[in-house]
């Protein structure tokens, strides 16, 4: 009685093709924005970065269409229901290219809430940016509104060394410590505290099956954080082993030291 298993299905849905685009319903991975660690319009499916057990995101129950106008513009609407249809969340992603930028622009409401935002993500010389925002306003009182947005930039420096930037403005966060909505968090309904963050994150790959990574998110505001550390081995061609951990460091009720010390070993099967 002190053991647990569970299985959680991520992806079960009926996709139905057109020479248009695609309808999709059903437990469906949608994925929007382009920030590596944070993703302010990504409105169905967030990660926090310090879950290090997230593979690939969660899927949603939805009814998703996507219409193609082209090669590399297209219209993605989407509808997810809540709690047994009582309260309903829709969405749309208008996605298309100029020269060497992806660009994007969404609408929608989502927790009883309007969203308007847009993402980028392209090169700046050798080096690749992203970046994505959001206006969140509540639908009674268009005045009490919130801004998120994130800019990163990453570069391949050599053929071993890689390393990603990243900043987070989070406006519904709350700069005072004393303050800060635990329970919010705990639920998994918003993924921070406070309203600045910098992620930092290298990897170096030894050989083209050993790859080491370091990792440090700082919360600028209060100076917690967690630097994340992990070694990451292609055993065979269908098996990866990972050795990892995640400390956190702060000073007490501030943000990351709600979360403890981790370490872990994971194993991933390819079939």
């Amino acid at each position: 009685n002190k053991y647990r298993l569970s299985h959680y299905i991520d992806r079960l849905y009926f996709r139905q093709g057109f020479d248009w685009g695609n309808i999709i319903v059903g437990r469906q991975r949608i994925s929007w924005g382009t920030g590596r660690i944070w993703n302010p319009t990504d409105l169905f499916n967030p990660i926090n970065p310090a879950d290090f057990s997230k593979i690939e995101k969660d899927g949603a129950d939805a009814i998703s269409l996507t219409y193609f106008f082209g090669n590399f513009t297209d219209l993605n609407i989407v509808y997810n229901p809540q709690d047994k249809f009582k309260k309903n969340n829709a969405a749309f992603r208008f996605r298309t290219n100029y020269k060497t930028y992806d660009l994007a622009m969404i609408g929608g409401y989502f927790d009883r809430r309007y969203i308007v935002g847009f993402d980028f993500a392209g090169n700046l010389f050798v080096a690749g940016i992203r970046g994505e925002a959001i206006i969140s306003m509540d639908k009674d009182d268009l005045s009490e509104n919130y801004t998120k947005f994130v800019f990163g930039i990453d570069n391949q420096f050599t053929p071993k060394l890689y390393a990603l930037l990243e900043y987070q403005y989070n406006g519904e966060g709350i700069t005072d410590k004393f303050f800060y909505d635990l329970v919010k968090l705990a639920k998994g309904e918003i993924i921070n505290l406070n309203r600045d963050y910098l992620f930092l994150s290298t990897n170096y790959f030894v050989t083209p099956l050993l790859t080491g990574t370091f990792s440090n998110n700082t919360n600028i505001n209060d100076g917690s954080g967690f630097i994340n550390i992990s070694c990451s081995w292609s055993f065979t061609e269908d098996m990866n082993l990972t050795l990892g951990s995640l400390i956190t460091y702060g000073k007490e009720f501030t943000e990351y030291r709600y979360y403890q010390h981790s370490f872990y070993f994971q194993t991933e099967l390819f079939f």
